[in-house]
């Protein structure tokens, strides 16, 4: 089908501070809120609404530790809004074309306005979610299209095969939440338990020990063993290669090696460290910003991506699963605490991707309701609100045809979201 040709006449935008119940700790730092954003496009009558959230300290932790959490916010939200100026007037007839006309402007900006010359490429992309995702909406509406599946580009189609009707809720384990808390989602029969590491080497070791304990001797019928599986993720702060292999050797002292189904971004991005000596599946997640970088990192011997819909844009995701399968990579979609509505394009990807080695369904990272303090406020906005898959129940969202039929509700108006992005237009 011949796509129409596009025009965005108009923008708007708008953001909301929302705080977390608790400091969030990764990389060394934690954020006490996040903001969510919008972004407006129009072409004509129509128009598209897209979500964003903003990740300072993941996307790029030198701009959080140089300014803060509140300037840093500030700063990606004048990058989207840099970015919806920029794109009136353009034309595209589909939404990666329009990505590549925006991302090189918005980092160029984003570098003068963060003052950090080598400002990570994530940092911009994360910027343009918002507006990506309008972009999206726009799209579908102008082409009368039915759902999701009308959307995935050709090159991207062979990596969506699957139509799931489980998925794991991945729950998170951040470096400060309890003991109780850590059994308690065990409990609640969660498969795959995603562990934040990086503080520091032997801090890591001792977390990883205390954890094994807690749940080592958990079963859950979701997995190939019957034990729940860890996903260590430790953000870029291992320095060399006998660090990780240390940690590695202590998890198959205490029983874990056979339980650590990945281990995510080791070293800082740029290391050039080749990794295929290490015995698990090691994940590259912030150091792939694009299809080119998942080639790269694909060489040094990662077997796994991270793809990041709500943290790269879609857009990007689609070219960087056309990659992965290139390598054969295992691919899977990780959460940057968004909100109910941004869960569900991550949910629309990750559940026709084939499941994790190990794993019997398949499984995506959500923690927002974990760590929001207005989480139940947000559901509420959500376009299908009330939905069975909207919420997972005992750690497992239930995938049905209704999901499916309406791609989630993505494409669907939310007016709480819409009203703010259209009542702050961009001249």
């Amino acid at each position: 089908m011949d796509k129409k040709l596009i025009e965005i006449t108009g923008a708007g935008h708008g953001f909301e501070e929302c705080p977390l119940l608790a400091p969030f700790g990764f990389k060394g730092g934690s954020s006490s809120f996040l903001w969510n954003t919008m972004a407006l496009l129009k072409s004509g009558d129509l128009y598209g609404c897209g979500l964003g959230t903003e990740g300072i300290l993941w996307s790029d932790e030198k701009v959080f530790f140089t300014s803060s959490n509140l300037s840093g916010s500030a700063m990606m939200f004048l990058m989207t809004s840099y970015a919806l100026k920029r794109a009136i007037g353009v034309k595209f007839r589909e939404p990666p074309e329009l990505l590549d006309i925006l991302l090189p402007d918005v980092y160029e900006y984003g570098r003068k306005v963060t003052g950090v010359d080598e400002l990570r490429k994530t940092f911009a992309l994360n910027s343009l979610v918002a507006v990506d995702n309008a972009a999206w909406q726009l799209y579908f509406r102008a082409n009368g299209l039915k759902d999701f599946e009308d959307i995935i580009p050709d090159y991207a189609a062979p990596m969506l095969q699957c139509r799931h009707e489980k998925l794991a809720c991945v729950s998170l384990v951040t470096y400060n939440v309890t003991e109780d808390y850590i059994k308690q989602i065990a409990l609640e029969q969660a498969p795959l338990m995603k562990i934040k590491i990086g503080k520091d080497p032997e801090w890591d070791i001792e977390r990883l020990k205390q954890i094994h304990s807690l749940i080592g001797g958990m079963e859950t019928p979701y997995t190939e063993s019957g034990h729940i599986l860890y996903y260590l993720d430790a953000n870029g702060r291992y320095e060399n290669l006998d660090s990780v292999m240390r940690l590695i050797d202590v998890a198959d002292k205490i029983g874990a090696f056979d339980r650590i189904v990945l281990f995510e971004e080791p070293f800082s991005e740029g290391s050039g460290i080749d990794v295929s000596t290490v015995p698990v599946c090691v994940a590259a997640d912030e150091s792939a910003h694009s299809d080119e970088d998942v080639e790269n990192l694909a060489q040094l011997g990662y077997k796994a991506v991270a793809l990041k819909p709500i943290a790269k844009t879609l857009s990007m995701t689609f070219r960087m699963l056309a990659a992965a399968r290139k390598y054969n990579l295992d691919v899977f979609c990780a959460d940057l605490t968004v909100n109910p509505i941004m869960v569900d394009w991550n949910k629309n990807v990750n559940a026709r991707l084939k499941p994790l080695h190990g794993m019997k369904i398949g499984a995506m990272e959500s923690n927002g309701a974990q760590n929001y303090t207005n989480w139940a406020e947000m559901e509420q906005r959500h376009p299908c609100y009330g939905a069975d898959w909207i919420a997972p129940k005992d750690a497992i969202y239930t995938i049905d045809d209704d999901f499916y039929a309406r791609s989630g509700g993505i494409f669907e108006d939310s007016k709480f979201y819409l009203d703010r992005a259209m009542g702050n237009a961009i001249n």
